[in-house]
């Protein structure tokens, strides 16, 4: 199932993708996709329910981001070897864990905004991850299990505010509209192999990422199972687990947004996305 919220920005309702193709509404199903309602009982729900019968939504004029709200979004840096290779920075033993604000999550085709007086903001896609179990010291066998779903995820970044202006790389990945997130959440029966997706992203209509899941270093389930280590994941937290090569940043020279630019990208069965970047007023 691809799962999705429609509407205006703090107005959206839940939806799924029917089979057919239409957006039919959920809400009567489920008041909202939240960490309150995200659990395995949901999708037995969805999966048993006659969605032929809910209403069509005739026309969306914006998808929102595929949950209301996140508790923790995590993210894993330089979990591929080359994208490591190009920032110029050693292939990690362990995952590199950071944090992006949940203030910056936002829907799959919103305006990124570039933060006042940034120079250095940059794309990064990604495969992220919804949890739909509660995960604490969840072992490796054990961590797909607790997986809602699947959903690209562009990790926007501010490159000097990661790393010129102190402190840890959280500064540089959560301004608002950050995190864009979707279109859908798709369901792990769809995605029979997380670690074999092929993902693109352009900008300007011009390839720049080029990747596939297959080379991570570490895989969605050791992810997982490691974090659940160190804290406890809850339903609703997104892990997004790191960008093949090709960001602005390891370009010869350096290349990064400006308004106006236009970024593209996708991951094969979860969707693509469309942003415009827009100055921050």
């Amino acid at each position: 199932m691809k799962l999705l919220r429609f509407g205006n920005k703090g107005a959206e309702k839940p939806a799924i993708l029917h089979s057919d193709g239409t957006i039919r509404d959920v809400s009567s199903l489920v008041p909202d996709y939240t960490p309150e309602t995200i659990s395995p009982a949901l999708i037995r729900i969805l999966a048993s329910a006659n969605l032929g019968s809910l209403p069509v939504v005739p026309q969306v004029a914006r998808i929102g981001a595929p949950i209301a709200r996140t508790g923790h979004f995590i993210a894993i840096g330089l979990n591929y070897a080359d994208h490591a290779a190009e920032s110029n920075l050693p292939i990690p033993s362990e995952p590199v864990v950071f944090s992006k604000a949940p203030s910056c999550l936002s829907g799959p085709n919103d305006d990124v905004m570039i933060p006042k007086g940034s120079q250095k903001t940059d794309w990064e896609v990604e495969l992220a991850v919804v949890i739909g179990e509660r995960c604490d010291y969840v072992s490796e066998d054990e961590a797909l299990s607790r997986v809602f779903g699947y959903a690209v995820c562009n990790d926007v970044s501010e490159r000097e505010y990661q790393a010129e202006r102190g402190g840890q790389w959280i500064k540089g990945k959560s301004a608002p509209t950050f995190g864009p997130l979707g279109p859908w959440i798709v369901t792990p029966d769809e995605i029979r192999d997380p670690q074999n997706l092929d993902m693109f992203l352009n900008v300007n209509g011009e390839r720049r990422q080029t990747g596939s899941t297959k080379t991570m270093i570490f895989s969605v389930a050791h992810i997982i199972s490691y974090l659940s280590k160190f804290m406890v994941l809850e339903p609703g937290d997104v892990i997004t687990t790191g960008t093949p090569p090709g960001v602005g940043l390891g370009m010869k020279p350096p290349v990064y947004l400006k308004a106006g630019d236009e970024m593209h990208l996708g991951i094969s069965g979860l969707g693509e996305q469309r942003q415009r970047l827009v100055g921050r007023q």
